[in-house]
């Protein structure tokens, strides 16, 4: 069997209407945000979901909390999921780390940060998990932009030298299927 993975964005937030790389840092949802986590709610109410997994940072968080107020879902918060800690980066503007994100595929970021295979490594982690507990099953992943890059490589063998520096597009929703020996072949 194989697990059906759903994977989100959290929701907009203050920080990406202003143009700043939040990181590793809280971050809170903006109005709009808030607006469009319940909407992410909405679209997965009858999709019949086993489990939510999201990233331990507020803006994730925050974005199930709003799309899930009032169920039984179990919804896990698992800081495998954060997004790439940027070190000194984390903060600064957009335009600061797209200029150096591709220096950090295998290399961290500096002032104590990760690289993006970090995050893969960590997400190939979970994903064994969610595999062995959910076989059969369908979840839902509320994360950041390196754990969609880190999905893509995982599932469908992307190469995540590509995927740093490609244009983010939005999207409802990005979807897998896998098994824990999938893992293991890439």
């Amino acid at each position: 069997m194989a697990v059906e993975l759903t994977y989100e964005t959290h929701s907009v937030t203050e920080d990406n209407e202003n143009g700043i790389a939040t990181g590793w840092l809280p971050g809170r949802l903006s109005e709009r945000g808030r607006a469009l986590a319940v909407e992410l709610g909405e679209r997965y109410r009858d999709a019949g979901l086993d489990a939510v997994y999201t990233s331990d940072l507020h803006r994730a968080v925050e974005t199930a909390r709003l799309a899930f107020p009032d169920t039984d879902l179990p919804v896990h918060r698992d800081a495998r999921l954060r997004e790439c800690d940027y070190g000194d980066l984390n903060g600064a503007p957009v335009t600061a780390l797209a200029a150096v994100r591709s220096a950090h595929v295998d290399r961290p970021f500096p002032g104590g940060g990760q690289s993006y295979r970090e995050v893969v490594d960590a997400t190939r982690e979970l994903l064994r998990e969610i595999a062995r507990d959910h076989d059969g099953g369908r979840v839902l992943v509320i994360a950041h932009s390196a754990n969609r890059w880190a999905l893509q490589a995982l599932l469908t063998g992307a190469r995540l030298e590509e995927l740093v520096d490609a244009p983010f597009r939005w999207r409802p929703g990005w979807r897998y299927r896998f098994t824990a020996d999938s893992l293991d072949a890439r």
